[in-house]
């Protein structure tokens, strides 16, 4: 029975690091339609995986956690490209540290499927 245990145990340490909801290097794609271009950053954003239970057997579902941002940054990139009267700055979120808990609709998009940290919807010639 020792050895059983033991083996879950060393199973358990393997697995646990590679699904831990932590800061991931990631490149996003910013756009301005004003200016007619977009271009690519490196950032860091929160990903892995979080304990969740099935809402099919439990009766609240609000316990359900994803991989979230605890706290962000701000970082300002200009937008090559723009007319003199267009503001070519934009800003945009970095995350600094991760946690498991809620989505918060109101800051983040919580859905299942986006357009993808790579969309451009600009034609790019």
């Amino acid at each position: 029975m020792e050895k059983l245990f033991l083996y879950a145990l060393v199973l358990s340490w393997k697995i646990l690091p590679c699904a831990a909801c932590e800061l991931a290097n990631i490149t996003i794609v910013l756009e301005k339609e004003e200016c007619g271009a977009c271009i690519s950053v490196n950032a860091t954003w929160c990903a892995g995986y979080c304990h969740t239970m099935d809402p099919n057997l439990i009766l609240k579902s609000e316990r359900q956690g994803v991989c979230t941002y605890t706290e962000v940054t701000y970082e300002t990139v200009k937008i090559p490209g723009c007319p003199e009267n267009v503001n070519p700055f934009y800003t945009y979120p970095v995350a600094v540290d991760c946690h498991c808990g809620r989505c918060d609709s109101e800051t983040t998009d919580c859905t299942v499927r986006g357009l993808g940290a790579t969309y451009c919807s600009l034609s790019q010639d």
